[in-house]
């Protein structure tokens, strides 16, 4: 353990000594200083993690010293002492910066109780640091893992309008990210210091909402035995992503408009208009402008909401994303289960690429999770995936026509398609060996190549 260091400022030489005996015993590291001028050369060439000086002293006094020490904007806590000291002197020194006073005579535990409350007021700074910092990361760019055109897009929207407060409306299929990418807005904005609040509109029972959403006043209703801050109050100054807003109930779509339009609230029960500050994303599975056609969702509401779209394709739609996906979530998975799965298998990562991904990039990560779960090596194999992923193509291949087709030229367009991509497949793209394995002409192929619309880049 590194040893804390302190340094004891007090123009009596009596008292230093009697002070560094005391901290010594307690295994701090001290050294001294006879007034502020000396004291300040050595914080400028040693690092203290406290500091412990006294008021009045001849030349520089402790407090044009603690003014010293801020203007540098050095990490010091600096704990001031007197024994002439007034609550007007322990104000003054608390406002210009000192993490604690103490009044002189002092038992040795006081003084050693209050070095350890500042040393863990310290830790928990750095620690709340360390926790931002390791969040910013999480949502970030890097986390959102893409090289696909079409993300690479929206992380370019995301740096040119996290600083703003206009309203955000995220529209994609469950699963492919929107809360993350809401995540990312709010960490990349100047409101990150501030809360992040998400609310799934869909999760939370019709008649609790709005008291979620607004908060009520006691009394309100029959189980309101206290005023309740909702979640717009406890937002405010940063950043509320209202998900699958589409559920929202019609009488909560008025409400929510007069919020966009104010930027004021009303807690249930209550008639007094609260002031608040937030950004809004909002976030849909749904097709809302269809929603509004069909009378379902206000169509005010919807242009509100809609000031600026970002839409996430699905994962099908962006295959040469999924070797970097299963490779950053094993990566975050063999940590936290404490496995050393580093790789999978070519056949494994095939199957994986060619799957439809209806449940998008959680269903990837959990089925990634799962496979590390049962992996008995080091690599992910084709067994570890679930029998539905395995057997995925193979059942595509075996029904390839719906029960109520009947053409026969679509339905051999379909065959042929079936059959060319596994020629290319097993001949690993080489047109010569695959049009000899279809028996048919090398110009044939490549003409049905570019009829039937194939891409070999995602075979």
């Amino acid at each position: 353990m590194i040893p804390r260091r302190v340094l004891v400022v007090d123009d009596e030489e009596n008292f230093r000594h009697i002070l560094s005996v005391i901290l010594k015993k307690e295994r701090y590291e001290v050294e001294t200083a006879s007034n502020g001028e000396e004291a300040l050369k050595k914080v400028l060439n040693v690092t203290f993690d406290q500091v412990l000086c006294d008021i009045r002293m001849p030349g520089m006094d402790g407090l044009d010293f603690l003014k010293e020490v801020k203007k540098m904007e050095m990490d010091t806590n600096v704990i001031m002492m007197s024994a002439y000291g007034t609550l007007d002197t322990a104000v003054e020194a608390m406002k210009l910066g000192a993490y604690d006073y103490v009044s002189k005579p002092f038992k040795p535990d006081e003084i050693i109780l209050t070095l350890k409350k500042a040393e863990e007021r310290e830790r928990l700074r750095k620690e709340n640091e360390l926790l931002r910092k390791e969040v910013k990361k999480e949502y970030s760019f890097d986390n959102i893992v893409s090289k696909n055109e079409k993300m690479q897009g929206i992380f370019e929207v995301i740096q040119k309008v996290a600083q703003y407060k206009s309203t955000i409306l995220i529209t994609g299929e469950s699963g492919t990210g929107k809360e993350l990418v809401a995540r990312a807005l709010h960490y990349h904005s100047d409101r990150s210091q501030s809360p992040f609040m998400p609310v799934n509109c869909g999760a939370i029972p019709e008649n609790l909402l709005e008291s979620e959403l607004f908060g009520h006043a006691k009394g309100a209703f029959t189980d309101a035995i206290r005023t309740k801050k909702g979640l717009f109050e406890e937002a405010d100054g940063g950043t509320l992503f209202l998900d699958e807003i589409g559920e929202l109930p019609p009488q909560l779509q008025v409400k929510l408009l007069r919020v966009l339009q104010d930027g004021e609230i009303r807690r249930v029960g209550e008639s007094k208009a609260i002031q608040i500050d937030i950004r809004i994303v909002a976030a849909t599975v749904k097709d809302l402008l269809k929603e509004v056609n069909e009378g379902r969702f206000r169509d005010d509401l919807f242009y509100r909401l809609n000031v600026l779209l970002i839409h996430i394709p699905p994962l099908r739609e962006r295959k040469e994303d999924i070797p970097l996906l299963v490779t950053h979530f094993m990566k975050k998975h063999s940590q936290s289960l404490g496995k050393t799965v580093v790789g999978i298998e070519p056949k494994a990562l095939e199957v994986l690429i060619n799957y439809k991904w209806h449940g998008n990039v959680r269903e990837l990560e959990n089925t990634i999770e799962r496979a590390i779960v049962l992996a008995d090596a080091e690599n992910i194999e084709l067994q570890n995936l679930p029998h539905d992923i395995q057997n995925f193509e193979e059942r595509v291949e075996a029904t390839p026509l719906g029960e109520e087709e009947y053409s026969i030229k679509r339905g051999s367009k379909v065959l042929e398609t079936i059959l060319i991509k596994r020629a290319l497949k097993k001949t690993r793209g080489n047109h010569t060996h695959a049009a000899r394995l279809l028996e048919i002409s090398h110009r044939a192929l490549l003409y049905k190549i570019k009829d039937y619309g194939i891409v070999e880049s995602e075979l």
